[in-house]
């Protein structure tokens, strides 16, 4: 007993080591352990954590009981009984509906003078959507899942279910443009919005945030702005890397921040980039981002695009065969709004020939963009698409910078080079600022040892490759 009392201490301490803090606190922290004479029963706080735990952690919790000298040692995972009271009472909350693990969604009397000064000034997207923008499209239900996105997904479904959990809040959601943010934090909404219809929900891109700050300035309802946002239950927020360089703007979204969390409503965010990354962002907000779970949707892979074109199709009402949808989606790979844009215009082709969408079809409806695609794959192209990626200037590729900021994804253009061209080291080096080609084969050499020691540019270099080959 003595040994299983003091294993669980030991597995916190090396997880502690081995992890980064927002890893441990994420998925390690919220374990519950109890000890049994047989073993010991790990208490996960919902079945998403425990599901991770199981396939990232259990193994090396196993290898922990091994070096501890209690291999053998029995340990079984459990979900822990849900909450049966909410951790601070608040005298506006109505009698719960049904019972959930974190805090439940509360809904405030509705403030008049508060959603006036809200109100958008657009058509509402549905009578029943109207006070929280969302499009009744984006369901969980019509967003297609595979890596690239399938932890943010199962993460966004947990959340859906139990929104406010502190292990989730804030979520902050980053990755490049057309790959699915907005549709996977509406789902959210919707989601909660169909287990809540008097939820207070709101869905607001951050260039629409920013404009109503402005307008309750204009009209001197700045009060009715701050008392409508920080009444919210859920917030949605697309692209807050807007916010970045507005002062006012990001102390106003830091207060209400700071109020949401507090009153266990659940914010949502999503960013082209990670937090830290963010230029011109208050160091306030990005170390407040970091609180909850951050998770990055990455560009889909061949099978992902292929079942995005069928499940399109299937939506249009398009006769749409495998070969077809294969071929278009080994063609068109950056993301999922070039994709369903290249469907789009196959359909429209084949409506006005009045022929059936087939592969000489595709092909003739696709041929400026296939014929763009033949040209891709070139070394000026290589040197931009890396250099947007990790938001450099072109010159940086060919510059004589040695900073690693920068030396480092002048590295990584180098060796995509080398792998997606047929040009000689030499010819490498010539169109990186004019350096030798043992510079190339050092830098190859440096990258492919990289990638097999460094998880996050392994995962930088895929990326890239699959923005640029697929």
């Amino acid at each position: 007993m003595t040994d299983f009392d003091q294993f669980w201490p030991l597995c916190l301490s090396r997880f502690q080591t081995e992890l980064s803090a927002q890893q441990f606190n994420t998925w390690i922290k919220p374990l519950h352990c109890e000890v049994k004479e047989q073993g010991l029963v790990l208490y996960a706080p919902n079945r998403f954590v425990l599901q991770f735990i199981k396939e990232r952690f259990f193994a090396r919790i196993e290898t922990f009981a091994e070096e501890a000298g209690v291999a053998g040692i029995d340990i079984e995972l459990r979900i822990a009984a849900p909450a049966t009271t909410p951790k601070s009472p608040s005298p506006r909350l109505a009698p719960p509906a049904r019972v959930v693990a974190g805090p439940a969604i509360l809904t405030p009397p509705p403030s008049p003078a508060s959603i006036t000064a809200a109100k958008p000034t657009s058509k509402p997207i549905g009578s029943g959507h109207e006070s929280t923008r969302l499009n009744p499209a984006f369901t969980f239900d019509s967003l297609v899942t595979g890596k690239g996105n399938q932890l943010a997904r199962a993460a966004a479904m947990q959340i859906a279910e139990h929104p406010g959990d502190p292990t989730y809040n804030p979520f902050f959601v980053y990755g490049g443009v057309g790959l699915g943010k907005t549709h996977l934090i509406q789902a959210v909404g919707n989601l909660v919005y169909q287990k809540n219809p008097h939820a207070k929900i709101r869905y607001v891109h951050a260039e629409r945030y920013v404009a109503d700050i402005m307008r309750a300035y204009q009209h001197k309802s700045f009060d009715d702005f701050k008392r409508y946002y920080h009444s919210l239950d859920l917030l949605l927020i697309d692209d807050i890397q807007f916010f970045a360089g507005k002062n006012r703007t990001m102390e106003e979204f830091f207060y209400a921040f700071n109020s949401l969390l507090e009153s266990g409503k659940q914010v949502i965010m999503t960013c082209d980039t990670y937090p830290k990354q963010i230029e011109g962002m208050d160091e306030r907000l990005i170390s407040r981002f970091s609180w909850g779970l951050t998770v990055e949707i990455q560009p889909p892979e061949l099978e992902m695009r292929v079942a995005i074109l069928m499940k399109k199709a299937e939506a249009d009402h398009l006769k749409l065969e495998h070969n077809v949808a294969f071929f278009i989606a080994q063609n068109v790979r950056s993301n999922v709004r070039e994709l369903e844009g290249a469907l789009k215009r196959v359909a429209a082709y084949a409506r006005f020939s009045h022929l059936p969408i087939t592969l000489p079809l595709v092909k003739e409806s696709l041929k400026d963009l296939l014929a763009a695609g033949n040209r891709q794959i070139s070394v000026d192209n290589i040197q931009k698409t890396v250099a947007e990626y990790f938001k450099l200037k072109l010159a940086d590729m060919y510059s004589q910078k040695r900073k690693r900021e920068i030396a480092r994804p002048r590295q990584i253009a180098m060796c995509l080079a080398k792998e997606l061209t047929e040009l000689s080291l030499p010819n490498i080096g010539d169109a990186f600022g004019g350096r030798d080609h043992t510079t190339v084969m050092h830098a190859c050499k440096t990258i492919h040892s990289l990638r097999e020691s460094d998880a996050e540019l392994a995962r930088d270099y895929t990326t890239l490759l699959n923005m640029l080959r697929g």
